[in-house]
């Protein structure tokens, strides 16, 4: 039997269209190439430190018969509030507003149905600080106060530069995983022959401690615990394994 130049080119084609159709796993087997097995797991770091910074929300509430006369007062109660921030020491970069608002007050209603009738106004004027000496906290929460503040939302503590906790909760979150995937494999009858693959899951989550205040009274001295400041970090890697 003879055999044309187009006879062959055609039997080729169809050989490598078959191979094309086939499954993956069909064409490893084909190919002759074992498919090894593999373990997943999932491992969990932490960390912790003293935190060295914080973060905290104050303003100051004022009210008045008209627009005009609540945000002059407020303005003049905000200028002495950040004055005082800026004599704690803290810099004009760690200072800014967060939120500012003018509402109109309305009488109660006597009765369902009458007419909304403004009382007064309300101005809000609320400013961020970040501290980066917690020895100064207790001292400038009680400057605040005592130069305009009359509210002081949550405190967060936190830590100026967290990348060695990030790396070391990091480090933690692999031999976590590596420590339960020799438990399991030992549980199983296998060994652990190579890391196929590393996976962080979702970064490294700073969990900062939170202080919440409601409206601030004046005080001598306001005590402040920071605590510890902890970073959580979680891995997923894929082992190859074989049977013991």
């Amino acid at each position: 039997m003879k055999l044309t130049r187009a006879t062959l080119r055609a039997a080729t084609f169809g050989a490598v269209a078959l191979l094309a159709s086939l499954s993956p796993l069909a064409a490893q087997d084909i190919a002759n190439t074992p498919r090894r097995a593999t373990l997943s797991v999932s491992g969990e770091g932490k960390a912790s430190a003293v935190p060295d910074m914080a973060t905290l929300t104050t303003g100051v509430v004022s009210e008045g018969k008209t627009a005009r006369e609540a945000l002059d007062a407020n303005s003049t109660a905000v200028a002495a509030m950040i004055a005082a921030i800026k004599t704690a020491g803290v810099e004009p970069r760690d200072i800014s507003t967060s939120g500012f608002s003018v509402q109109p007050q309305y009488t109660p209603q006597k009765k369902e149905g009458d007419a909304l009738r403004i009382a007064g106004y309300q101005v809000n004027n609320a400013v961020t600080v970040r501290l980066r000496d917690l020895g100064k906290l207790g001292d400038l929460l009680d400057q605040l106060v005592t130069n305009g503040a009359n509210q002081i939302d949550g405190i967060a503590f936190d830590i100026a530069e967290p990348g060695k906790l990030e790396d070391m909760a990091r480090a933690e979150a692999v031999k976590d995983a590596r420590h339960q995937a020799g438990i399991i494999a030992e549980a199983a009858g296998v060994r652990l022959v190579r890391v196929i693959s590393i996976a962080g899951e979702g970064g490294v989550q700073p969990m900062p401690r939170m202080m919440m205040a409601a409206r601030a009274q004046k005080m001598d001295s306001v005590p402040v615990e920071a605590g510890e400041t902890q970073v959580r970090a979680g891995v997923t890697v894929v082992y190859e394994i074989e049977p013991l």
